[in-house]
């Protein structure tokens, strides 16, 4: 069994930076996380999108905010269950908790943050007859690793950020790339939209709106698509990869059934004090929780992150009491001068 005085179920950049305000109070960490790498959506479903909200950093990319999220925590040695789900938890007579795995791996607690983003996620799918039978020989509906498109013809289907993002990254990377969108109007970012329309001036990507996807074509694997355009006959465009960007469906899963107090898919937190849920030693950060005024950002998740370990502490250690100081004053080894002595890293992956 794994035991840790903060158990973090989720290990997005959320859960990642409450390692680091935890480890300045010298508290242990321990992630769970159902993805086989640490970073959340920012590593599994758009390392390459920038990020412009995050302080002292003018424009960074996904993938590079996990990197550095990392760099600062390794200092902490944090343990990490990945390629599992958080199934179950049991409340422990003397207040602490045990949570298990889908696949029984046992952590044992004294706090438990809820840091899992959005949830899990399924992918929205066009409604599309045969397109079951091109997953994965054609079709995806997430972009993992960009020069899997390399010198490929790519057709993408969206309106939102994705559709935009990965239509201008796949432009020097594709051989062709074919934007498709039911309606002339995007919802992306508007310097998207521009961008986009230059390289479609520029001849460097073809778009085709108002129009769907009606048919993947193929056999043992995608060679094109029939489009209809409003008011128009179909058309065939040729392609080696058919991406639906249409966005992903987000579910809590497991953790919908802890007894927690759950509103509109988001799991209710006491956001005037400490982020607690309505069960006491168990708190939710980040995207997956909701209160009056929430706003789903990596800069508030990063803040009640925060609040949340100085809660935790009092928690963890009723009996002593914590004076904060600047991380100038004392460095991130100790306030008192001493080196930290971390606990020693549990790394369980999925196989």
């Amino acid at each position: 069994m794994i035991t840790t005085d903060i158990l973090i179920i989720g290990a997005g950049p959320t859960g990642l930076f409450t390692v680091f305000e935890a480890g300045l109070l010298k508290l242990r960490c321990h992630l769970i996380d159902a993805l086989p790498q640490a970073g959340g959506q920012c590593s599994e479903i758009y390392p390459k999108k920038p990020i412009y909200d995050i302080p002292a950093y003018p424009e960074i990319l996904a993938g590079d905010l996990t990197h550095k999220l990392m760099e600062q925590i390794k200092q902490f040695e944090p343990g990490f269950t990945l390629g599992e789900r958080a199934e179950t938890i049991d409340e422990q007579e003397d207040g602490t908790f045990i949570v298990t795995t889908n696949k029984g791996t046992e952590h044992h607690t004294k706090v438990v943050a809820i840091a899992g983003g959005l949830g899990s996620f399924e992918p929205r799918k066009p409604p599309i007859p045969n397109i079951a039978n091109f997953e994965d020989k054609g079709v995806e509906y997430i972009i993992r690793d960009p020069e899997f498109y390399r010198d490929k013809k790519v057709v993408i289907s969206g309106g939102g950020d994705s559709a935009l993002d990965w239509s201008i990254f796949l432009a020097d990377v594709a051989s062709s790339v074919t934007l498709i969108h039911r309606r002339n109007e995007f919802r992306g970012a508007l310097d998207s939209v521009d961008k986009v329309q230059e390289l479609k001036n520029a001849g460097k990507i073809t778009m085709i709106t108002p129009a769907e996807v009606k048919e993947i074509i193929g056999t043992d694997k995608v060679i094109g698509v029939s489009v209809v355009k409003k008011g128009e006959e179909p058309i065939m465009v040729q392609t080696d990869h058919f991406i639906p960007l249409f966005g992903l469906s987000p579910k809590l899963g497991p953790i919908a059934n802890w007894g927690l107090e759950i509103e509109k898919n988001a799991i209710k937190v006491n956001n005037s004090l400490d982020y607690q849920t309505n069960i006491p030693g168990i708190y939710a950060i980040g995207d997956v929780n909701t209160y009056p005024g929430k706003l789903k950002l990596i800069l508030c998740g990063f803040h009640e992150a925060t609040l949340m370990c100085q809660s935790a502490y009092k928690r963890i250690f009723p009996d002593k009491k914590y004076v904060m100081k600047y991380t100038t004053v004392g460095g991130v080894e100790g306030f008192d001068g001493t080196k930290k002595e971390a606990p020693k890293a549990v790394i369980k992956k999925i196989d």
